[in-house]
Protein backbone atom coordinates (compact mmCIF):
# COMPACT_ATOMS: atom_id res chain seq x y z
CA UNK A 1 0.00 0.00 0.00
CA UNK A 2 1.48 3.41 -0.36
CA UNK A 3 1.77 5.49 2.32
CA UNK A 4 -0.60 8.54 2.72
CA UNK A 5 0.89 11.56 2.02
CA UNK A 6 0.76 14.87 3.52
CA UNK A 7 -2.08 17.44 2.62
CA UNK A 8 -0.17 19.40 -0.08
CA UNK A 9 1.38 22.79 1.28
CA UNK A 10 1.68 21.04 4.76
CA UNK A 11 5.03 22.46 6.02
CA UNK A 12 5.83 19.13 8.19
CA UNK A 13 8.66 21.78 10.23
CA UNK A 14 5.66 22.71 12.10
CA UNK A 15 4.50 19.25 13.03
CA UNK A 16 7.63 18.41 13.78
CA UNK A 17 7.93 20.88 16.23
CA UNK A 18 3.81 21.26 17.47
CA UNK A 19 4.24 17.45 18.55
CA UNK A 20 7.65 17.90 19.81
CA UNK A 21 6.74 20.68 22.22
CA UNK A 22 4.10 18.57 22.81
CA UNK A 23 5.84 15.38 24.08
CA UNK A 24 8.09 17.61 26.11
CA UNK A 25 5.90 19.19 28.16
CA UNK A 26 3.66 16.09 28.65
CA UNK A 27 6.94 14.33 30.36
CA UNK A 28 7.70 17.42 32.20
CA UNK A 29 4.30 17.35 33.89
CA UNK A 30 5.08 13.81 34.58
CA UNK A 31 8.99 14.68 36.18
CA UNK A 32 6.79 16.74 37.81
CA UNK A 33 4.27 14.30 39.66
CA UNK A 34 7.10 12.66 41.11
CA UNK A 35 7.81 15.57 44.19
CA UNK A 36 4.45 14.16 45.22
CA UNK A 37 6.12 10.69 45.26
CA UNK A 38 9.38 12.22 47.08
CA UNK A 39 7.10 13.59 49.77
CA UNK A 40 4.86 10.76 50.41
CA UNK A 41 7.98 8.55 50.47
CA UNK A 42 9.66 11.09 52.78
CA UNK A 43 6.55 11.46 55.16
CA UNK A 44 6.49 8.15 55.61
CA UNK A 45 9.76 7.25 56.91
CA UNK A 46 10.12 9.60 59.47
CA UNK A 47 8.48 10.11 62.91
CA UNK A 48 4.84 11.49 63.12
CA UNK A 49 5.94 14.52 64.96
CA UNK A 50 8.17 16.05 61.21
CA UNK A 51 5.68 14.97 59.15
CA UNK A 52 5.12 18.70 58.39
CA UNK A 53 8.45 19.58 58.29
CA UNK A 54 9.52 16.82 55.85
CA UNK A 55 6.40 18.59 53.53
CA UNK A 56 7.32 21.88 53.39
CA UNK A 57 10.42 20.66 52.77
CA UNK A 58 9.54 18.75 49.26
CA UNK A 59 7.50 22.25 48.92
CA UNK A 60 10.01 24.81 49.30
CA UNK A 61 12.99 22.75 47.31
CA UNK A 62 10.40 22.99 44.34
CA UNK A 63 9.27 26.88 44.62
CA UNK A 64 12.75 28.33 45.41
CA UNK A 65 14.99 25.84 43.79
CA UNK A 66 12.84 26.28 40.53
CA UNK A 67 13.41 29.57 40.70
CA UNK A 68 16.59 30.13 41.41
CA UNK A 69 17.63 27.22 38.73
CA UNK A 70 15.36 30.20 36.04
CA UNK A 71 17.72 33.23 36.88
CA UNK A 72 20.80 31.76 37.64
CA UNK A 73 21.33 28.09 37.35
CA UNK A 74 20.48 27.21 33.74
CA UNK A 75 22.98 29.72 32.52
CA UNK A 76 25.33 28.69 34.67
CA UNK A 77 24.78 25.21 33.59
CA UNK A 78 25.62 26.58 29.48
CA UNK A 79 28.87 28.32 30.44
CA UNK A 80 30.22 24.99 31.91
CA UNK A 81 28.82 22.93 29.38
CA UNK A 82 30.45 25.19 26.65
CA UNK A 83 27.17 26.64 25.52
CA UNK A 84 27.77 29.94 26.78
CA UNK A 85 25.92 32.34 29.27
CA UNK A 86 22.95 32.77 27.98
CA UNK A 87 19.74 33.80 30.67
CA UNK A 88 17.01 31.71 30.26
CA UNK A 89 14.76 35.16 31.18
CA UNK A 90 16.24 36.78 27.93
CA UNK A 91 14.81 34.14 25.97
CA UNK A 92 14.34 35.46 22.21
CA UNK A 93 11.99 32.41 20.93
CA UNK A 94 9.22 31.65 23.76
CA UNK A 95 9.37 27.76 22.86
CA UNK A 96 13.19 27.95 24.37
CA UNK A 97 12.01 28.16 28.08
CA UNK A 98 10.10 24.44 27.36
CA UNK A 99 13.59 23.19 27.53
CA UNK A 100 14.59 25.48 30.31
CA UNK A 101 11.51 23.76 32.07
CA UNK A 102 12.58 19.97 31.01
CA UNK A 103 15.92 21.16 32.53
CA UNK A 104 14.46 22.14 35.50
CA UNK A 105 12.49 19.58 36.68
CA UNK A 106 15.59 17.25 36.94
CA UNK A 107 17.30 19.98 38.57
CA UNK A 108 14.36 20.01 41.11
CA UNK A 109 14.83 15.87 41.34
CA UNK A 110 18.28 16.53 42.44
CA UNK A 111 17.66 19.11 45.35
CA UNK A 112 14.53 17.28 46.98
CA UNK A 113 16.65 13.94 47.40
CA UNK A 114 19.13 15.34 49.89
CA UNK A 115 16.15 16.47 52.20
CA UNK A 116 15.48 12.68 52.95
CA UNK A 117 18.86 12.20 54.75
CA UNK A 118 18.95 15.19 56.73
CA UNK A 119 15.63 14.65 58.34
CA UNK A 120 14.57 15.23 61.64
CA UNK A 121 17.22 17.64 62.69
CA UNK A 122 17.72 19.86 60.03
CA UNK A 123 16.85 23.91 60.21
CA UNK A 124 14.45 24.58 58.15
CA UNK A 125 16.51 27.52 57.06
CA UNK A 126 19.72 25.47 55.78
CA UNK A 127 17.96 23.53 54.44
CA UNK A 128 16.72 26.12 52.13
CA UNK A 129 20.31 27.66 51.57
CA UNK A 130 21.54 24.74 50.40
CA UNK A 131 18.65 24.51 48.05
CA UNK A 132 19.01 27.68 46.51
CA UNK A 133 23.03 26.86 46.36
CA UNK A 134 22.45 23.38 44.49
CA UNK A 135 20.12 25.00 42.05
CA UNK A 136 22.23 28.28 41.41
CA UNK A 137 25.57 26.31 41.31
CA UNK A 138 26.33 22.94 42.38
CA UNK A 139 23.56 21.09 40.09
CA UNK A 140 24.01 23.35 37.19
CA UNK A 141 27.57 22.66 37.21
CA UNK A 142 27.56 18.79 37.10
CA UNK A 143 24.55 19.04 34.55
CA UNK A 144 27.00 21.31 32.36
CA UNK A 145 30.04 19.03 32.70
CA UNK A 146 28.02 15.76 31.76
CA UNK A 147 25.18 17.44 29.29
CA UNK A 148 27.02 20.33 27.77
CA UNK A 149 27.67 20.18 23.57
CA UNK A 150 31.71 20.58 25.14
CA UNK A 151 31.14 19.91 28.88
CA UNK A 152 34.47 18.64 30.23
CA UNK A 153 33.01 15.35 30.84
CA UNK A 154 31.60 14.88 26.77
CA UNK A 155 33.20 13.41 23.91
CA UNK A 156 33.98 16.55 22.39
CA UNK A 157 35.50 17.61 26.03
CA UNK A 158 38.54 17.33 28.19
CA UNK A 159 37.73 13.91 29.02
CA UNK A 160 37.05 12.31 25.41
CA UNK A 161 40.54 13.75 24.39
CA UNK A 162 41.70 11.50 26.98
CA UNK A 163 40.36 8.66 27.05
CA UNK A 164 38.66 8.83 23.63
CA UNK A 165 35.11 8.10 24.75
CA UNK A 166 32.94 10.83 26.60
CA UNK A 167 30.75 10.33 29.85
CA UNK A 168 27.47 8.60 29.07
CA UNK A 169 24.45 9.26 31.14
CA UNK A 170 21.44 9.32 29.59
CA UNK A 171 18.79 10.45 32.04
CA UNK A 172 20.60 11.27 35.14
CA UNK A 173 21.42 7.60 36.99
CA UNK A 174 24.94 9.87 38.18
CA UNK A 175 23.96 13.38 37.13
CA UNK A 176 20.68 13.56 39.04
CA UNK A 177 20.54 10.82 41.13
CA UNK A 178 23.78 9.42 41.92
CA UNK A 179 24.77 13.43 42.56
CA UNK A 180 21.61 14.07 44.55
CA UNK A 181 22.67 11.01 46.39
CA UNK A 182 26.09 11.79 47.27
CA UNK A 183 24.92 15.10 48.42
CA UNK A 184 22.34 13.79 51.02
CA UNK A 185 25.26 11.58 52.55
CA UNK A 186 27.44 14.35 52.89
CA UNK A 187 24.84 16.73 54.58
CA UNK A 188 23.74 14.02 56.79
CA UNK A 189 27.45 13.63 58.01
CA UNK A 190 28.09 17.23 58.40
CA UNK A 191 25.24 17.44 61.01
CA UNK A 192 25.51 14.01 62.43
CA UNK A 193 22.59 11.41 63.61
CA UNK A 194 19.49 12.01 65.17
CA UNK A 195 19.50 12.37 69.34
CA UNK A 196 19.22 8.62 70.59
CA UNK A 197 20.25 7.13 67.25
CA UNK A 198 23.52 5.47 68.73
CA UNK A 199 24.35 4.39 71.88
CA UNK A 200 27.31 5.40 73.69
CA UNK A 201 29.02 2.17 72.60
CA UNK A 202 28.08 2.51 68.94
CA UNK A 203 25.50 0.37 68.86
CA UNK A 204 22.15 1.15 66.48
CA UNK A 205 18.98 2.45 67.79
CA UNK A 206 16.24 1.69 65.36
CA UNK A 207 14.20 4.86 64.64
CA UNK A 208 10.45 3.59 62.63
CA UNK A 209 8.76 5.99 60.13
CA UNK A 210 5.51 6.52 61.46
CA UNK A 211 3.80 5.19 58.09
CA UNK A 212 4.91 2.41 55.48
CA UNK A 213 1.54 3.09 53.38
CA UNK A 214 2.87 6.67 52.79
CA UNK A 215 6.30 5.08 52.09
CA UNK A 216 4.98 2.37 49.45
CA UNK A 217 2.42 5.14 47.94
CA UNK A 218 5.34 7.52 47.51
CA UNK A 219 7.44 4.76 45.72
CA UNK A 220 4.53 4.11 43.13
CA UNK A 221 3.99 7.63 42.18
CA UNK A 222 7.72 7.93 41.77
CA UNK A 223 7.67 4.94 39.33
CA UNK A 224 5.13 6.16 37.37
CA UNK A 225 6.74 9.44 36.93
CA UNK A 226 10.13 7.71 36.26
CA UNK A 227 8.74 6.93 32.97
CA UNK A 228 8.71 10.68 32.33
CA UNK A 229 12.37 10.82 33.57
CA UNK A 230 14.03 7.87 30.93
CA UNK A 231 11.34 7.47 28.33
CA UNK A 232 10.87 11.20 28.07
CA UNK A 233 14.48 11.69 27.76
CA UNK A 234 13.76 10.50 24.07
CA UNK A 235 12.94 13.88 23.72
CA UNK A 236 12.41 14.64 19.94
CA UNK A 237 9.26 12.04 18.44
CA UNK A 238 9.60 13.41 14.58
CA UNK A 239 12.18 15.21 12.34
CA UNK A 240 12.29 16.75 9.06
CA UNK A 241 15.12 14.85 6.86
CA UNK A 242 17.14 16.49 4.14
CA UNK A 243 14.81 15.52 1.62
CA UNK A 244 11.83 16.92 3.61
CA UNK A 245 10.06 13.84 4.36
CA UNK A 246 8.46 13.40 8.24
CA UNK A 247 10.36 10.64 10.28
CA UNK A 248 10.82 9.13 13.27
CA UNK A 249 13.56 11.53 15.52
CA UNK A 250 15.12 9.51 18.95
CA UNK A 251 11.80 8.42 19.66
CA UNK A 252 12.98 5.55 17.72
CA UNK A 253 14.69 4.05 20.56
CA UNK A 254 11.72 4.37 23.21
CA UNK A 255 10.69 0.56 23.22
CA UNK A 256 14.70 -0.02 24.63
CA UNK A 257 14.21 2.83 26.41
CA UNK A 258 10.41 1.68 28.29
CA UNK A 259 11.64 -2.08 28.35
CA UNK A 260 14.71 -1.48 30.40
CA UNK A 261 13.09 0.75 32.85
CA UNK A 262 10.58 -1.73 33.57
CA UNK A 263 12.64 -4.94 34.09
CA UNK A 264 15.28 -3.04 36.38
CA UNK A 265 12.33 -1.66 38.45
CA UNK A 266 11.33 -5.17 39.15
CA UNK A 267 14.63 -6.87 39.80
CA UNK A 268 15.46 -3.78 41.89
CA UNK A 269 12.27 -5.11 43.66
CA UNK A 270 13.17 -8.56 44.22
CA UNK A 271 17.19 -8.25 44.71
CA UNK A 272 16.53 -5.64 47.77
CA UNK A 273 13.66 -8.02 48.75
CA UNK A 274 15.85 -11.44 48.46
CA UNK A 275 19.03 -10.06 50.24
CA UNK A 276 16.81 -8.56 53.25
CA UNK A 277 15.29 -12.27 53.08
CA UNK A 278 18.86 -13.64 53.04
CA UNK A 279 19.37 -11.18 56.45
CA UNK A 280 16.13 -11.44 58.26
CA UNK A 281 14.62 -14.19 57.36
CA UNK A 282 12.11 -12.00 56.29
CA UNK A 283 10.75 -9.95 53.18
CA UNK A 284 11.04 -6.42 54.60
CA UNK A 285 8.61 -4.00 52.99
CA UNK A 286 10.78 -0.78 53.00
CA UNK A 287 13.29 -2.51 51.64
CA UNK A 288 11.49 -3.79 48.13
CA UNK A 289 10.00 -0.10 47.69
CA UNK A 290 13.41 1.13 47.85
CA UNK A 291 15.07 -1.59 45.82
CA UNK A 292 12.15 -0.57 43.28
CA UNK A 293 13.89 2.81 43.17
CA UNK A 294 17.59 1.78 43.45
CA UNK A 295 16.44 -0.61 40.24
CA UNK A 296 14.86 3.02 38.58
CA UNK A 297 17.72 4.86 39.66
CA UNK A 298 20.66 1.89 38.16
CA UNK A 299 19.34 1.64 35.02
CA UNK A 300 18.51 5.76 34.23
CA UNK A 301 21.87 6.39 32.97
CA UNK A 302 21.88 3.49 30.18
CA UNK A 303 18.24 2.33 29.44
CA UNK A 304 19.05 3.56 25.99
CA UNK A 305 21.91 0.86 25.44
CA UNK A 306 21.23 -1.72 27.66
CA UNK A 307 20.22 -5.06 25.87
CA UNK A 308 17.49 -6.24 28.12
CA UNK A 309 19.18 -8.93 29.84
CA UNK A 310 20.89 -6.28 31.38
CA UNK A 311 18.19 -4.45 32.88
CA UNK A 312 17.99 -7.94 34.77
CA UNK A 313 21.55 -7.39 35.86
CA UNK A 314 21.52 -4.15 36.26
CA UNK A 315 18.14 -3.71 39.01
CA UNK A 316 19.15 -7.36 40.25
CA UNK A 317 22.48 -5.84 41.35
CA UNK A 318 21.13 -1.95 42.75
CA UNK A 319 18.56 -3.73 44.12
CA UNK A 320 21.07 -6.36 46.32
CA UNK A 321 23.19 -3.63 47.14
CA UNK A 322 20.68 -1.69 48.98
CA UNK A 323 20.77 -3.51 52.23
CA UNK A 324 24.39 -3.97 51.99
CA UNK A 325 25.06 -0.35 51.67
CA UNK A 326 22.61 0.98 54.36
CA UNK A 327 23.91 -1.61 56.69
CA UNK A 328 27.68 -0.48 55.91
CA UNK A 329 26.46 3.68 56.07
CA UNK A 330 24.73 3.16 59.98
CA UNK A 331 26.64 0.32 61.31
CA UNK A 332 30.22 1.45 60.12
CA UNK A 333 30.02 4.44 58.65
CA UNK A 334 27.27 5.90 61.60
CA UNK A 335 25.66 8.10 59.19
CA UNK A 336 21.98 8.77 59.72
CA UNK A 337 20.82 8.53 56.54
CA UNK A 338 16.84 8.62 57.23
CA UNK A 339 15.38 7.69 53.83
CA UNK A 340 18.06 5.85 52.23
CA UNK A 341 18.93 7.98 50.14
CA UNK A 342 22.47 7.31 49.48
CA UNK A 343 21.84 3.27 48.66
CA UNK A 344 18.72 4.20 46.83
CA UNK A 345 20.37 7.27 44.54
CA UNK A 346 24.12 7.17 45.40
CA UNK A 347 25.26 3.96 45.27
CA UNK A 348 22.75 2.23 42.86
CA UNK A 349 23.21 5.53 40.57
CA UNK A 350 26.90 4.86 40.45
CA UNK A 351 26.49 1.40 40.46
CA UNK A 352 24.68 1.46 37.07
CA UNK A 353 26.55 4.05 35.51
CA UNK A 354 29.82 1.98 35.52
CA UNK A 355 27.87 -1.39 34.54
CA UNK A 356 27.47 0.70 30.95
CA UNK A 357 29.89 -0.70 28.60
CA UNK A 358 29.32 -4.00 30.16
CA UNK A 359 25.26 -4.45 29.51
CA UNK A 360 25.25 -2.63 26.42
CA UNK A 361 23.63 -4.06 23.47
CA UNK A 362 25.99 -5.34 20.23
CA UNK A 363 27.20 -2.39 18.12
CA UNK A 364 26.43 0.00 21.20
CA UNK A 365 29.85 0.28 22.91
CA UNK A 366 33.05 0.72 20.98
CA UNK A 367 36.11 -0.36 23.19
CA UNK A 368 34.98 -1.49 26.72
CA UNK A 369 37.67 0.05 28.14
CA UNK A 370 37.55 3.90 27.23
CA UNK A 371 34.18 3.28 28.03
CA UNK A 372 34.43 2.20 31.14
CA UNK A 373 37.63 4.69 31.22
CA UNK A 374 35.39 7.82 31.01
CA UNK A 375 32.30 6.53 32.93
CA UNK A 376 35.07 6.08 36.41
CA UNK A 377 36.26 9.44 35.36
CA UNK A 378 32.82 11.13 35.16
CA UNK A 379 31.56 9.65 38.86
CA UNK A 380 34.59 10.54 40.23
CA UNK A 381 34.49 14.37 39.31
CA UNK A 382 30.99 14.13 39.88
CA UNK A 383 31.63 12.46 43.79
CA UNK A 384 34.48 14.86 44.93
CA UNK A 385 32.66 18.52 43.28
CA UNK A 386 29.44 17.22 44.92
CA UNK A 387 30.87 16.31 48.05
CA UNK A 388 33.43 19.69 48.47
CA UNK A 389 30.82 21.98 47.72
CA UNK A 390 27.85 20.56 50.30
CA UNK A 391 30.42 19.99 52.95
CA UNK A 392 31.25 23.79 52.32
CA UNK A 393 27.11 24.99 51.93
CA UNK A 394 26.51 22.60 55.69
CA UNK A 395 29.73 23.44 56.88
CA UNK A 396 29.54 27.14 56.76
CA UNK A 397 25.50 26.82 58.46
CA UNK A 398 27.19 23.98 61.20
CA UNK A 399 29.64 26.60 62.08
CA UNK A 400 27.68 29.92 62.94
CA UNK A 401 25.44 27.26 64.58
CA UNK A 402 22.29 27.11 62.18
CA UNK A 403 22.80 23.90 60.69
CA UNK A 404 20.88 22.04 63.44
CA UNK A 405 17.63 22.17 65.31
CA UNK A 406 18.13 22.85 69.32
CA UNK A 407 18.06 19.19 70.82
CA UNK A 408 14.92 20.64 72.95
CA UNK A 409 13.44 21.35 69.12
CA UNK A 410 14.53 17.73 68.44
CA UNK A 411 12.56 16.29 71.19
CA UNK A 412 9.57 18.50 70.49
CA UNK A 413 9.39 17.68 66.61
CA UNK A 414 10.51 19.93 63.69
CA UNK A 415 6.17 20.31 63.14
CA UNK A 416 5.85 22.20 66.27
CA UNK A 417 9.51 23.74 66.45
CA UNK A 418 9.56 24.96 62.95
CA UNK A 419 6.03 25.54 61.69
CA UNK A 420 4.05 25.61 65.06
CA UNK A 421 2.09 22.73 63.18
CA UNK A 422 0.65 19.07 64.33
CA UNK A 423 0.20 16.91 61.58
CA UNK A 424 -1.46 14.64 63.43
CA UNK A 425 -3.52 17.01 66.26
CA UNK A 426 -6.08 14.13 67.03
CA UNK A 427 -5.61 10.66 68.17
CA UNK A 428 -7.96 7.96 68.45
CA UNK A 429 -11.79 8.40 67.20
CA UNK A 430 -13.40 12.31 66.15
CA UNK A 431 -14.59 14.30 69.01
CA UNK A 432 -17.46 14.06 71.14
CA UNK A 433 -18.82 16.14 73.47
CA UNK A 434 -18.32 15.19 76.83
CA UNK A 435 -21.58 16.84 78.52
CA UNK A 436 -23.77 14.86 75.60
CA UNK A 437 -23.81 17.97 73.40
CA UNK A 438 -26.17 20.03 75.82
CA UNK A 439 -25.33 23.41 77.72
CA UNK A 440 -26.43 22.65 81.02
CA UNK A 441 -24.33 22.92 84.59
CA UNK A 442 -23.16 19.40 85.82
CA UNK A 443 -24.46 20.43 89.72
CA UNK A 444 -22.48 18.83 92.94
CA UNK A 445 -25.80 19.15 95.12
CA UNK A 446 -27.44 16.03 93.67
CA UNK A 447 -27.16 13.86 96.65
CA UNK A 448 -23.89 12.49 98.65
CA UNK A 449 -22.77 9.57 96.26
CA UNK A 450 -18.88 8.85 96.55
CA UNK A 451 -19.44 9.41 100.48
CA UNK A 452 -19.34 13.16 99.65
CA UNK A 453 -15.75 12.73 98.85
CA UNK A 454 -14.10 13.65 95.64
CA UNK A 455 -13.31 10.80 93.73
CA UNK A 456 -9.94 10.87 90.60
CA UNK A 457 -10.44 7.68 88.22
CA UNK A 458 -7.39 7.46 85.80
CA UNK A 459 -7.60 4.80 83.35
CA UNK A 460 -5.48 3.88 81.07
CA UNK A 461 -6.71 2.52 77.38
CA UNK A 462 -6.25 1.64 74.14
CA UNK A 463 -6.29 4.72 71.86
CA UNK A 464 -8.29 3.75 69.37
CA UNK A 465 -11.09 3.34 71.91
CA UNK A 466 -10.74 7.26 72.74
CA UNK A 467 -13.84 8.06 71.04
CA UNK A 468 -16.04 4.93 72.55
CA UNK A 469 -15.14 5.82 76.04
CA UNK A 470 -16.13 9.83 75.58
CA UNK A 471 -19.18 8.60 74.17
CA UNK A 472 -19.89 6.31 77.21
CA UNK A 473 -18.76 9.38 79.72
CA UNK A 474 -21.30 11.27 77.97
CA UNK A 475 -24.04 8.97 78.52
CA UNK A 476 -23.66 8.95 82.13
CA UNK A 477 -23.62 13.01 82.16
CA UNK A 478 -19.82 12.80 83.43
CA UNK A 479 -18.02 16.28 83.55
CA UNK A 480 -14.92 17.36 81.77
CA UNK A 481 -11.65 14.73 81.64
CA UNK A 482 -8.15 15.30 80.87
CA UNK A 483 -6.61 12.73 78.07
CA UNK A 484 -3.14 12.29 77.66
CA UNK A 485 -0.63 10.11 75.52
CA UNK A 486 1.57 7.84 77.48
CA UNK A 487 3.62 4.41 76.61
CA UNK A 488 3.96 1.75 78.93
CA UNK A 489 3.43 -1.99 80.09
CA UNK A 490 1.55 -4.35 81.94
CA UNK A 491 0.30 -7.50 81.49
CA UNK A 492 0.58 -7.07 77.39
CA UNK A 493 3.18 -8.82 75.96
CA UNK A 494 5.98 -7.31 74.17
CA UNK A 495 5.84 -7.61 70.22
CA UNK A 496 9.20 -7.55 67.66
CA UNK A 497 8.82 -5.00 65.13
CA UNK A 498 11.37 -4.08 61.90
CA UNK A 499 11.77 -1.41 60.33
CA UNK A 500 14.13 -1.81 56.80
CA UNK A 501 15.35 -4.74 57.80
CA UNK A 502 16.20 -4.73 61.60
CA UNK A 503 14.23 -5.98 64.11
CA UNK A 504 13.39 -4.42 67.37
CA UNK A 505 11.45 -4.80 70.75
CA UNK A 506 7.94 -3.11 71.36
CA UNK A 507 7.60 -3.47 75.85
CA UNK A 508 6.09 -0.20 75.88
CA UNK A 509 2.63 0.37 74.22
CA UNK A 510 1.23 3.26 73.01
CA UNK A 511 -1.67 4.18 75.18
CA UNK A 512 -4.19 7.10 76.30
CA UNK A 513 -4.51 7.78 79.87
CA UNK A 514 -7.70 9.75 80.80
CA UNK A 515 -8.02 11.55 84.26
CA UNK A 516 -11.79 12.14 85.60
CA UNK A 517 -12.32 13.91 88.92
CA UNK A 518 -16.18 13.75 90.13
CA UNK A 519 -18.27 14.74 92.97
CA UNK A 520 -22.14 14.41 92.31
CA UNK A 521 -21.32 11.35 89.63
CA UNK A 522 -20.78 8.24 91.25
CA UNK A 523 -17.59 6.84 90.95
CA UNK A 524 -18.12 3.61 90.10
CA UNK A 525 -20.62 4.51 87.33
CA UNK A 526 -17.39 6.10 85.83
CA UNK A 527 -15.61 3.04 86.00
CA UNK A 528 -18.16 0.64 84.37
CA UNK A 529 -18.69 3.33 82.02
CA UNK A 530 -14.98 3.32 80.48
CA UNK A 531 -14.23 -0.58 81.31
CA UNK A 532 -17.52 -1.41 79.22
CA UNK A 533 -16.30 1.05 76.00
CA UNK A 534 -12.67 0.36 76.37
CA UNK A 535 -13.14 -3.69 76.35
CA UNK A 536 -11.69 -5.47 73.54
CA UNK A 537 -11.43 -8.74 75.27
CA UNK A 538 -7.69 -8.98 74.38
CA UNK A 539 -5.11 -8.09 76.55
CA UNK A 540 -3.93 -5.00 76.74
CA UNK A 541 -6.94 -2.96 77.03
CA UNK A 542 -5.61 -1.34 80.43
CA UNK A 543 -6.41 -0.76 83.28
CA UNK A 544 -8.61 1.90 85.75
CA UNK A 545 -7.94 3.10 89.13
CA UNK A 546 -10.21 5.03 91.52
CA UNK A 547 -7.98 7.06 94.34
CA UNK A 548 -9.25 9.79 96.83
CA UNK A 549 -8.56 13.53 96.55
CA UNK A 550 -7.86 15.45 99.15
CA UNK A 551 -9.44 19.39 97.80
CA UNK A 552 -10.22 20.78 94.32
CA UNK A 553 -9.59 24.46 94.15
CA UNK A 554 -11.42 26.18 90.42
CA UNK A 555 -9.60 29.02 89.17
CA UNK A 556 -12.09 31.25 87.32
CA UNK A 557 -14.40 31.42 90.74
CA UNK A 558 -12.40 30.60 93.60
CA UNK A 559 -14.44 27.50 94.71
CA UNK A 560 -13.36 24.64 96.54
CA UNK A 561 -14.07 20.98 96.99
CA UNK A 562 -16.75 19.63 95.73
CA UNK A 563 -18.55 23.41 94.38
CA UNK A 564 -14.99 23.55 92.29
CA UNK A 565 -16.05 19.78 90.37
Amino acid sequence: MEPTLLQSGVDPQVIVDGVNLMWVLVVTFLIFFMHAGFAMLEAGQVRSKNVANQLTKNLLTWSVGVTVFFLIGAAISGVVGGDGFSLTLSAENPNAWVDWLFGAVFAMTAATIVSGAVAGRAKLRAYVGYTFVLAAVIYPVVAGMGWGTAGPLTADGMLGNIVGAGFHDFAGGMIVHGMGGIAGLTAAWILGPRMDRYNDDGSVNVIPGHSLTFAVLGTLILAFGWYGFNVGTAATVFEVTDSGELALASFATVGRVALTTTLAMACGAIGAGLVAWLKTGKVDTLYVANGLLAGLVGITAIPDTTAWWGAFVVGGIAGAQLPIVFDFVESYLKIDDVCAVFPVHGSAGIIGTLLFPFVAAPGEVGSIASAFAAQFAGVVVITIWTVAATALVFGAFKAVGQARVSPEHERDGLDVSEHGVDTYPEFGQPDVATDGGENKIIRTDGGKPNDGELKMITAIIRPDKLGDVKKGLAEIGAPSLTVTNVSGRGSQPAKKGQWRGEEYTVDLHQKVKIECVVADIPAQDVVEAIGEAANTGEPGDGKIFVMPVEDAYQVRTGKTGQDAV
